[in-house]
C-alpha cells in the first residue's frame, strides 16, 4: 500500500476498539481494487464523538464507521439521518457530503444480505424466533418486521426489554403477530414452530459458552443464524445442525454491512471476495 498526499482516509471509531475487524476487510478490498485509501481504527471516548466527527470532516476523512455505544450517540447528535438510521435509532456509518454529515445504518442490510447468501431467502412470510432482545436482537426484529416477516417470537429473560421491543414492532408493523418467550420451556416450544431462528445474545462469544437452547428446540429444515462470528460454529449452531437445521454464523452480516458502507462513502462497489477472505483468515486462523 503506497500512501501519498492523495490517499483517502477512512476509519472506525469505538471505545474500546482493539477487537474490530473492519480495517482487515476494508484494507484488503482497497488493495484488491487499487483504491488509493487507508482504513484506520481509532479509540474515541463517546463523550467526545460529536467533537471528533466534525473535525474528521474538516480533515478530509472520506467515511467513518461507528461501533457501540457510538451508534446511539451519533443518532442523537447528527442533524441528518438516513431512513435506515431512523429505523434502528442508531447510526453505524457516517457519510461526509457537501451538505454536511449524514448518519446511515447498514446493519439491517448486512443481516438480510447474509440470510439470502446463506439460506437462499431473507425473511418474507417467515415465523422468526429472536433470541436476545438487546441492541442486535432489536435491530434484527425491527428489520424483519418491516421486510415482511409473518410473526416474531421475542425471547429474553428481561420482560421489560421484551415488552418495549414488542411495542416498537407493533408501531412499525401492526400486522406482524408477536409472542413473548421469557421462560426456557416456552422458548423451546416456540422455537420449534419457527422458520428462522436468530441468535442475537452475546452468549457464544466465549469459545466454551454453552448453547442457550438444547437440541430439542430445533427441527429439521429450520434456518438458524447466529450473529456471533468469532468461530465457524458456536454451541447453539452445533445443536441446531445436529437436529437437522441449516446453520450460518454472523460473518456474512459483518461483511455485507461493511461493503454497503463503502458503497455509501465512495459510490464504488468493494471487492467482497477480498473482504471475505481477509475476514476468514483473521477469524478462523
Amino acid at each position: 500500500m503506497n500512501l501519498s498526499g492523495h490517499t483517502k482516509p477512512f476509519a472506525v471509531l469505538g471505545h474500546p476498539i482493539g477487537h474490530t475487524l473492519s480495517p482487515v476487510m476494508h484494507n484488503a478490498s482497497m488493495r484488491e481494487l487499487g483504491f488509493d485509501g487507508i482504513y484506520l481504527a481509532l479509540d474515541v471516548h463517546p463523550d467526545r464523538l460529536m467533537e471528533v466527527l466534525p473535525a474528521m470532516e474538516l480533515m478530509g476523512f472520506a467515511g467513518v464507521n461507528l461501533t457501540v455505544p457510538h451508534k446511539e450517540v451519533a443518532f442523537r447528535g447528527l442533524k441528518k439521518l438516513d431512513a435506515s438510521a431512523k429505523l434502528f435509532g442508531a447510526a453505524n456509518t457516517v457519510e461526509f457530503t457537501a451538505d454536511g454529515m449524514v448518519g446511515h445504518n447498514t446493519d439491517g442490510y448486512g443481516y438480510l444480505k447474509a440470510l439470502e447468501e446463506s439460506f437462499g431467502k431473507t425473511v418474507e412470510g417467515d415465523s422468526i424466533f429472536v433470541l436476545g432482545c438487546g441492541g442486535a436482537g432489536r435491530a434484527t426484529a425491527l428489520q424483519s418486521a418491516t421486510e415482511g416477516a409473518k410473526s416474531l417470537v421475542l425471547a429474553d429473560i428481561d420482560a421489560a426489554r421484551v415488552q418495549k421491543l414488542e411495542d416498537e414492532v407493533k408501531s412499525l408493523a401492526p400486522n406482524v403477530e408477536i409472542k413473548q418467550a421469557l421462560e426456557k420451556d416456552a422458548q423451546i416450544e416456540l422455537c420449534r414452530t419457527c422458520d428462522l431462528v436468530v441468535q442475537a445474545s452475546p452468549v457464544g462469544m466465549k469459545k466454551d459458552d454453552p448453547s442457550l437452547l438444547p437440541q430439542e428446540a430445533f427441527v429439521e429444515g429450520q434456518r438458524v443464524f447466529d450473529l456471533i462470528y468469532m468461530y465457524p460454529e458456536t454451541a447453539i449452531l452445533t445443536a441446531a445442525r445436529e437436529a437437522g437445521a441449516q446453520v450460518a454464523n454472523g460473518l456474512g452480516m459483518l461483511l455485507h454491512q461493511g461493503a454497503r458502507a463503502f458503497e455509501i462513502w465512495t459510490g464504488v462497489a468493494p471487492s467482497v471476495p477480498a473482504m471475505r477472505k481477509a475476514l476468514e483468515s483473521a477469524v478462523y486462523k
